[in-house]
């Protein structure tokens, strides 16, 4: 991986299994992602991935880190608004569809777990 992917997360979690393991697999995924040294230039979530970027997330640590660490994580305005979590936001920046696009578009490859 290296500073011209993105990472998409769709999900509140990874992969379709049951909440817990769901979390453990995005947990274990985006700490290894943090630790590695080489990071993605954003992590764009949407749907119910915003769920991750919210008080009470399993991985707000992980997220809070990639951000300091440079990357853009960008969560989705309306998806917020959607599920009432706008408020709660704690890791990344709110963002519209545009700035997903954008992140998308400038990304050599885009990762979607």
């Amino acid at each position: 991986m290296d500073d011209r992917t993105a990472i998409v997360i769709n999900n509140n979690g990874m992969g379709v299994a049951e909440p817990a393991l769901s979390h453990k697999l995005v947990s274990t995924y985006l700490n290894l992602l943090d630790l590695s040294g080489s990071l993605p230039a954003a992590v764009c979530l949407y749907a119910e991935g915003v769920k991750l970027a919210v008080a009470g997330s399993p991985v707000l640590e992980e997220l809070q880190s990639l951000t300091a660490k440079g990357v853009r994580v960008i969560v989705c305005t309306t998806c917020l608004n959607h599920y009432g979590l706008l408020d709660d936001l704690q890791a990344g920046k709110a963002g519209g569809m545009k700035d997903i696009i954008d992140a998308q578009e400038t990304a050599a490859k885009v990762i979607t777990l």
